[in-house]
């Protein structure tokens, strides 16, 4: 390819050495038929003549005599007989991935059929009693399942053809006879639940009756309770019912498998390493994989951890990377650093806005109305309350925090305390909302919950936010305006790290109310009882808030749009939204 000599250019063709007199001072005369041929892009070559002049290098006297000014060189602007592809040549190896321009160079070469290696047909199998197929209302007790979803996604980033078996519920046989069928016609089998040592964990019985098991268990943090077995020389994987584990333990373990079949290597994500923002903590005996949540701040990238507990898929989803920590390490303190797995392109880590301090729902919105404003640009969070916002901007561990302190003795929010742990550090104040906070309880109130004494009442159950959070300091300074002690209230020391969960914890029955804000219990259909409203600001240093990223904040967050969307949610006010409130001198 080409299979024969072609013109590249659009011009004439002619024999090189008829040329070589032609000059600027002298110009040569050519013939049209006799010493030059016209031909276009891609023509052959006639025979005779073996170089062509670009037609922007001729000059036409007339239509048979043209004239140029330069000689030719033997074979300029010709594409000679196998320029692009030889017969013989390699043109891709074996096992490669082929591409789009693999394709074009193999038919440009003849070759219009290949043999690949068949996709690996993975079945999946859900296992559980409570599963029912996802719908918007679920009774109590049922789960949707979404973790075959989750799977046929990635096994087909992979390369595999994934093939959902729908749910069987714990029963031995059932399950035992699924996966009968599914080995026929498969090269993987994936059950999903069941994989632990319960009355119902049937998973590695089932291995065992009809082949082999290979190991059940691993020394892993989530992901422990994976079976691994062979039946009739074909992978049979049991994968944990807990979402985050499920997810890592396909990846350890289904895909390698997935590539070999395959004949190619595995992908490997980049690295980095990063600064730990708060102090993370492992119990050795087990490598411990933590989801983090990571952005460039100062000149160096810093890492947040996500909720650990192995059910909350939301932290796989809010993730930026994967810290692990060895079997042999106690964890990492605050300040250290440690190398991170990236789940994302280092380009969108650089342009991350670390966020620190109380959890809000509108910095959820303003998350999404900075990227749809800049695709290049994301915010992360981490809510790790009021007081841990500030002590990030001191250590240079965040971009901003949202703060909501209720100082008693002066009466105001949030500047006594900046002034107090950044007395040498440039930053800036700004509004982003008021809000009311409130008791967040069930519809309809049904334990006639009003002010802070009625938590003294037998049987009433309350859920906490985190120390350091404002909310906590707003309910310790409630406590204290009624002269109550926290032993007085059942449920003090249990506590949550968003407004939204402890909405949830009242939705789910597990507690009959929280201090929290209106928004978040209107999410969840809750009723609401107004106590304080309060002022959320966000925390900047200075060099943030006069940085571009800075500017693109601030212009988001006091756009017309972002305000409606605010204000629609219900118990916001965004009358000093974007105000500076205070900064350092």
């Amino acid at each position: 390819m080409p299979n024969f000599h072609a013109s590249a250019m659009d011009g004439i063709a002619v024999q090189a050495s008829r040329t070589y007199a032609a000059h600027e001072k002298n110009p040569l005369q050519l013939k049209k038929g006799t010493d030059f041929v016209i031909v276009d892009t891609g023509d052959p070559i006639p025979d005779g003549f073996d170089a062509v002049i670009m037609i922007e290098d001729v000059h036409m006297i007339d239509e048979e005599t043209y004239e140029i000014l330069e000689p030719a060189s033997p074979w300029q602007h010709i594409r000679q007989i196998g320029e692009d592809v030889v017969a013989g040549e390699l043109i891709v190896p074996a096992n490669h991935v082929l591409r789009p321009v693999d394709l074009g160079a193999m038919l440009a070469g003849g070759i219009v059929e290949v043999p690949v290696f068949r996709k690996p047909l993975v079945s999946i199998i859900p296992t559980g009693t409570e599963l029912v197929s996802p719908r918007e209302q679920i009774k109590r007790g049922e789960i949707p399942e979404f973790n075959g979803t989750v799977f046929a996604g990635y096994l087909q980033t992979w390369g595999a053809e994934p093939v959902n078996k729908g749910i069987v519920e714990d029963h031995y046989e059932k399950i035992k006879q699924t996966v009968r069928e599914a080995l026929a016609s498969s090269d993987i089998v994936l059950l999903n639940a069941g994989s632990s040592a319960g009355t119902e964990d049937f998973t590695v019985h089932v291995i065992e009756e009809l082949g082999e098991v290979l190991t059940h268990g691993v020394a892993t943090r989530p992901g422990k309770p994976v079976v691994v077995g062979l039946v009739d020389g074909k992978p049979v994987i049991g994968l944990p019912g807990y979402p985050v584990s499920a997810y890592l333990a396909l990846e350890w373990f289904v895909r390698p498998l997935v590539h070999q079949y395959l004949g190619i290597s595995e992908p490997e994500r980049p690295r980095i390493k990063a600064t730990m923002g708060r102090r993370i903590v492992s119990v050795m005996g087990a490598e411990d994989f933590i989801r983090m949540t990571i952005g460039a701040v100062g000149g160096k990238f810093i890492a947040n951890p996500l909720s650990r507990a192995a059910g909350v898929t939301m932290s796989m989803v809010r993730a930026d990377g994967l810290l692990r920590i060895p079997a042999n390490s106690l964890g990492y303190e605050q300040g250290e650093e440690a190398e991170l797995e990236l789940y994302h392109p280092l380009h969108q880590i650089e342009k991350t806005m670390v966020f620190a301090g109380s959890h809000d729902l509108t910095v959820d919105l303003l998350a999404t109305a900075i990227h749809n404003h800049d695709p290049e640009r994301f915010l992360s969070s981490a809510h790790v309350g009021s007081m841990g916002g500030i002590l990030a901007i001191r250590k240079g561990e965040a971009h901003a925090a949202g703060v909501h302190l209720f100082d008693e003795q002066t009466g105001d929010y949030n500047i006594p305390f900046v002034k107090q742990y950044l007395p040498n550090i440039p930053f800036v104040l700004v509004n982003l909302v008021y809000r009311q906070q409130g008791w967040i309880v069930a519809p309809g109130n049904p334990r006639s919950i009003q002010t802070i004494e009625d938590l003294k009442r037998e049987g009433i159950a309350y859920i906490n936010r985190q120390r350091g959070a404002g909310t906590r300091l707003l309910f310790d300074y409630l406590l204290k305006q009624a002269g109550m002690q926290p032993d007085e209230v059942y449920g003090y020391n249990r506590e949550d790290y968003s407004h939204l969960s402890v909405a949830a914890a009242v939705a789910g029955g597990t507690a009959d109310c929280g201090l929290g804000i209106l928004s978040a219990a209107k999410a969840l259909k809750l009723d609401f009882v107004p106590v304080a409203e309060e002022r959320y600001d966000l925390l900047m240093s200075k060099e943030f808030y006069e940085s571009d990223a800075g500017q693109v904040l601030l212009q988001v967050m006091t756009s017309e749009a972002f305000i409606r969307q605010v204000e629609s949610l219900g118990g916001y006010s965004c009358r000093d939204t974007g105000k500076i409130m205070q900064q350092s001198e």
